[in-house]
């Protein structure tokens, strides 16, 4: 019997069922390959905010505290303080013990959407992680130096395996628009895209979003397909309607600008939907809505708005409010905002800026190649149509990108997560991968050899920035100015119930595991404002961020309110504000830490 079974598994890996999968087995031992030696030579801690944010979230959602931050926004307490005083109006007018602005623990999470800190979360969640930096471990450290945070590497891994996902639905994408030839190709220079990798060690939701894009994608051209058929299956039209709004929900449950991408698939559906095109939109706005709602309504129920902060990043970077300010608010002023004279003069110079410089770069040659490729005449009607709704959501989502800018762009410049038009890679490198193979076939070649050889010069020109970035073997040390020994050192120091003010909050949270305030925009009456009525401060640490972001010439001549003039002062003057209660300095190496007395003394 035993016997048997061997030889039916052997016919079955030789002609059977498995003979069509076994030949993916070198491609996948490639990639994986490849994100190794990515892993070792590339690899580049956090250096995003939002990744930072993010994965502090999950680890509160999995050790059971739900969606709760320790980073927190002086603008989220605004919110959350005014929510609360608005729905308990009696205890607001009789009490000012009760924790309105909710930072004994409990501040709710009103940045991030849902899905992605749920991933991270589960995979928290699978096995245990050691939050502490590892000084004494190869590749976590080299001679008691710091090099890789393994909580990080290990959110890394993951988003290299939706990477490889992402690949894998390239593939099939450009096997169903066009033919296997073209399909593999387009996967390989994806594979190949050095933007892709770089955002895969960056932390972001960007690789889950990409996966999520490309489902959409793939999803569209089923239905488009089906809707040509003479006699199509309604059930199946309407299911697939209805996967189409699933999607869509679960993209804006990732990053909430995802959300505009039901503009251009209401158009699809319209022009490309068939008969049943009015059932169908309806159907996926239907699924979409009802997708997002219950995260609306948790966002409603504790900050009296439906996006919390997140909802406000077309008021932020403005010229009423430059840079992060808003954000830093403790009590904004929106007497100023109301008109759209603030938002055209935010869109047009980020929109310009866009169209000059992060447009044609996103895919290198194929990129270029893409655009050329808008005016080729598709023998395919769904990949023409296709096209179409290619370019209805870049222009879509270039205007959202451009809206919604923020600081967190000039924080990590490419790699954030307002950057949307890196989901548009995979679909420019197929667009471009098949005008380039229609060039090809022209020039009527005389050998298949010096065809392969005109590819491979493709290939080599594609995938030069990834060689480049693996050859030249980046430092993973995020530093400056992130160093997170030094971070869980001074963390240490403080009691768990302590609140921090920081210039780099989600620093602190993510690796300090610790609840930290962002610094509120002026040093005096902000800082006693939460300090004396809110919560007290137990500590302050500034980093480079605020330390080298100007010079002590622009710090002296600052405002007496000013965190530079206040730096100034301690570090050069030696003098403290009078009356200032964390009198107790001490200074690191990648920055100064204020604190009530001096507590390493004690550790």
């Amino acid at each position: 019997m035993r016997h048997e079974q061997i030889q039916g598994w052997i016919h079955a890996l030789e002609v059977g069922s498995f003979s069509r999968w076994l030949k993916y087995l070198p491609v996948v031992v490639a990639m994986i390959g490849l994100a190794v030696l990515y892993d070792v030579r590339a690899y580049h801690g956090f250096t995003s905010p939002e990744a930072m944010d993010a994965a502090q979230v999950a680890r509160n959602l999995a050790e059971g505290h739900g969606y709760t931050t320790d980073f927190i926004r002086p603008f989220s307490v605004y919110l959350v303080q005014k929510h609360n005083r608005a729905t308990h109006p009696a205890e607001a007018r009789t009490t000012n013990t009760l924790d309105f602005a909710q930072l004994d623990g409990t501040h709710p999470d009103l940045a991030n959407a849902p899905v992605y800190p749920a991933l991270l979360a589960g995979l928290m969640k699978l096995g245990s992680l050691d939050w502490q930096v590892e000084m004494d471990k190869p590749f976590w450290s080299a001679n008691g130096k710091f090099l890789r945070y393994r909580p990080e590497f290990k959110i890394a891994v993951l988003n290299q395996v939706l990477l490889l996902l992402a690949v894998a639905l390239t593939f099939l994408i450009a096997k169903k628009l066009f033919d296997a030839p073209a399909a593999w190709l387009a996967a390989a220079l994806t594979l190949g895209a050095d933007l892709l990798w770089k955002f895969s060690v960056s932390g972001l939701s960007t690789l889950l979003l990409l996966v999520i894009f490309l489902g959409l994608v793939w999803c569209l051209a089923k239905l488009e397909e089906l809707a040509r058929a003479e006699q199509p299956s309604v059930r199946r039209l309407f299911a697939l309607a209805a996967v189409a709004g699933l999607i869509l929900g679960l993209g804006m449950m990732t990053r909430y600008a995802f959300g505009w991408v039901i503009v251009p698939v209401t158009l699809f559906l319209a022009f490309f939907g068939g008969t049943r095109r009015a059932g169908l939109a309806v159907t996926t706005w239907a699924v979409f809505a009802l997708t997002a709602l219950p995260w609306i309504i948790r966002n409603l129920a504790v900050s009296g708005t439906c996006f919390g902060t997140a909802g406000y990043a077309i008021a932020e970077d403005t010229y009423l409010n430059t840079g992060s300010q808003l954000m830093q608010s403790i009590d904004p002023d929106f007497s100023l905002t109301s008109g759209i004279t603030p938002y055209t003069h935010k869109l047009f110079p980020n929109l310009s800026d866009i169209l000059q410089n992060g447009l044609l770069p996103l895919a290198g040659w194929l990129g270029v190649l893409f655009f050329a490729g808008l005016l080729l005449g598709l023998r395919n009607v769904t990949a023409r149509r296709l096209r179409y709704f290619t370019l209805m959501c870049l222009a879509t989502l270039m205007i959202v990108q451009a809206l919604g800018q923020t600081s967190m762009s000039d924080l990590s410049p490419g790699l954030n997560s307002e950057n949307l038009l890196v989901l548009f890679v995979p679909l420019m490198i197929i667009f471009g991968t098949v005008f380039f193979l229609t060039l090809l076939d022209q020039m009527n070649l005389p050998e298949i050899g010096l065809r392969y050889a005109v590819i491979g010069v493709l290939a080599v020109l594609a995938c030069e920035p990834l060689a480049a970035t693996i050859l030249a073997r980046t430092n993973p040390v995020s530093y400056p100015p992130y160093y997170p020994p030094e971070i869980q050192q001074f963390s240490g120091w403080m009691k768990p119930d302590d609140l921090m003010m920081s210039d780099a909050p989600w620093a602190v949270a993510w690796y300090g595991h610790h609840e930290c305030l962002w610094l509120p925009l002026d040093a005096k009456s902000d800082f006693y404002a939460v300090n004396d009525y809110l919560e007290p401060i137990k500590g302050i640490y500034f980093t480079r961020l605020t330390m080298d972001g100007k010079f002590l010439s622009d710090m002296a001549r600052g405002d007496e309110g000013d965190w530079g003039h206040f730096i100034y002062n301690i570090g050069l003057k030696k003098t403290m504000p009078a009356g200032f209660p964390l009198k107790s300095p001490k200074n690191l190496a990648t920055g100064l830490f204020l604190t009530d007395r001096p507590r390493w003394e004690t550790q």
